[in-house]
């Protein structure tokens, strides 16, 4: 989608987009734009309404804001606009800047225009491609301003955030650990930032025990993949994040069965292709922050040579671990990810995300992800970052009381507590302990927002939680 702003619609045919702030379903005056009157009886701009009306060679969209419009509802509202009326748009496409915007809003606008683009039929045979996508489409921005940048940024987002719907949504026989090694190395080059991969000799010589304990019972090799990216003007004040994506493309539970829910396992990467869509959209927005990210890749399958429970396997950190459930995998995976990451990189901050638990989707359903973290500063600003754009989170405690739950007699730690209770809490317990202490470290538990029922599909399919919210928090440092 290229953009081209325009200060009036001149002699224009074509479809013409029409954003309305909500008047009053009574009113006397029409709401009235390029000599097209609506009634209030029939529009008034409420919120998720439009109307469509066809006169002087154009088809008119007016699109209902309700009187106030968070972030998110508005990036719905024109992602709904673009995935349901593609048929209306055509070669001319204009949309009607209002005065008003803000860029965040601005920003909101073009990346629902752009995400309405996302079809996820990707294996049909009668797929359609989306006016927009069409390398000849220029959306017209009428405005007497212009506010591409805000706009373009909004594409960049979008484009992000569809690239990690299109890894989470993509069947597991697709998206392979390797399959993931391979986009990162693709992405490194096309937008900026630096791709190493360790196979699974690489990784066992590195020593990532638990690492390659999870990925070791299936014919996918797993890949551990490290990201860098630098800002071209460095700076040594330059703040460093490191980010770390549980990166299981397919989770059976190991010889800890699932007894359900597995079709939709293919969506336990959901944390590291977040990751993987936020070192784009950093690299692509060119951000003066050094980040690297480490998505530990790998396919928890049963066979002769799965890891099995009451194993003791050793991490990378060189504590030991005793297995009790090979269903909680991704901690171990993320254990040897953060040990790596702090060792060998020394990141001023520290996140992880990761669809982990169950519990967590308990305790806040599918509203927001829980956070973690031993710091308040960091906690103040990873919310402040999702409430501005919708990627809500909440903190629940990492007291030590809880830390009981991963004791183990054998080893330094275990894997479970073994309780129906308090799983969130005792999963980010385990991760705490290979943090070093680290002072500035988070754990977002993704599980209830990364993957799950909206009105663009019939099935559960991807959000691409986490891309944006990683992003705002790293430009917000």
């Amino acid at each position: 989608m290229k953009l081209n702003t325009i200060s009036k619609l001149e002699h224009y045919k074509g479809t013409i987009l029409i954003p309305v702030f909500e008047t009053y379903e009574k009113s006397l005056v029409p709401i009235e734009f390029h000599g097209v009157s609506v009634n209030s009886r029939v529009f008034f701009g409420k919120k998720d309404t439009h109307y469509i009306v066809e006169k002087y060679d154009c088809i008119h969209i007016f699109i209902g804001l309700g009187k106030v419009i968070d972030y998110k509802s508005l990036k719905t509202v024109f992602r709904r606009i673009s995935a349901n009326q593609k048929d209306f748009f055509g070669v001319n496409v204009a949309f009607i800047l209002p005065d008003m915007f803000s860029k965040e809003q601005i920003e909101a606008t073009f990346t629902g225009l752009k995400l309405g683009t996302y079809n996820l039929g990707h294996y049909k045979k009668d797929k359609k491609v989306h006016p927009f996508l069409n390398s000849n489409f220029e959306l017209q921005i009428v405005s007497k301003k212009n506010n591409e940048k805000a706009a373009e940024k909004g594409l960049k987002i979008a484009d992000a955030q569809i690239e990690t719907l299109q890894l989470v949504d993509l069947p597991p026989n697709v998206v392979t650990p390797k399959y993931l090694a391979n986009w990162a190395k693709e992405s490194g080059i096309k937008y900026g930032f630096d791709v190493e991969v360790f196979d699974y000799k690489a990784s066992e010589k590195a020593g990532l025990g638990a690492f390659l304990s999870v990925g070791k019972g299936s014919e996918n090799e797993p890949q551990f993949v490290i990201m860098t990216y630098v800002p071209e003007n460095v700076d040594t004040k330059m703040k460093h994040v490191g980010l770390v994506g549980k990166g299981i493309t397919f989770d059976t539970g190991g010889l800890n069965i699932k007894t359900a829910g597995m079709v939709q396992m293919k969506c336990d990467m959901g944390g590291g292709a977040a990751v993987f869509g936020a070192m784009q959209l950093i690299a692509d927005l060119k951000l003066p922050v050094k980040v690297t990210a480490i998505v530990p890749c790998a396919e928890n399958s049963v066979d002769a040579k799965s890891f099995l429970p009451s194993d003791i396997i050793k991490s990378y950190s060189g504590n030991t671990i005793e297995i009790i459930d090979t269903d909680a995998e991704g901690r171990l995976v993320l254990a040897d990810g953060l040990s790596y990451l702090i060792k060998n990189f020394k990141p001023e901050y520290l996140i992880d995300i990761a669809t982990l638990t169950g519990s967590a989707v308990g305790t806040l359903g599918y509203e927001c992800a829980a956070l973690f973290t031993n710091n308040d500063t960091i906690s103040k600003k990873l919310q402040e970052s999702g409430d501005a754009i919708g990627e809500r989170l909440w903190q629940l405690p990492l007291w030590d009381c809880y830390k009981s739950d991963i004791d183990s007699d054998i080893a330094d730690v275990k894997n479970y507590s073994g309780k129906p209770v308090a799983g969130a809490i005792s999963a980010a317990k385990f991760l705490e302990y290979f943090t070093e202490d680290h002072k500035a470290w988070a754990h977002l538990d993704i599980a209830g927002v990364a993957f799950g029922d909206d009105e663009f599909a019939k099935s559960k399919h991807a959000t691409a939680f986490g891309v944006h919210l990683l992003t705002k928090f790293i430009e917000n440092l």
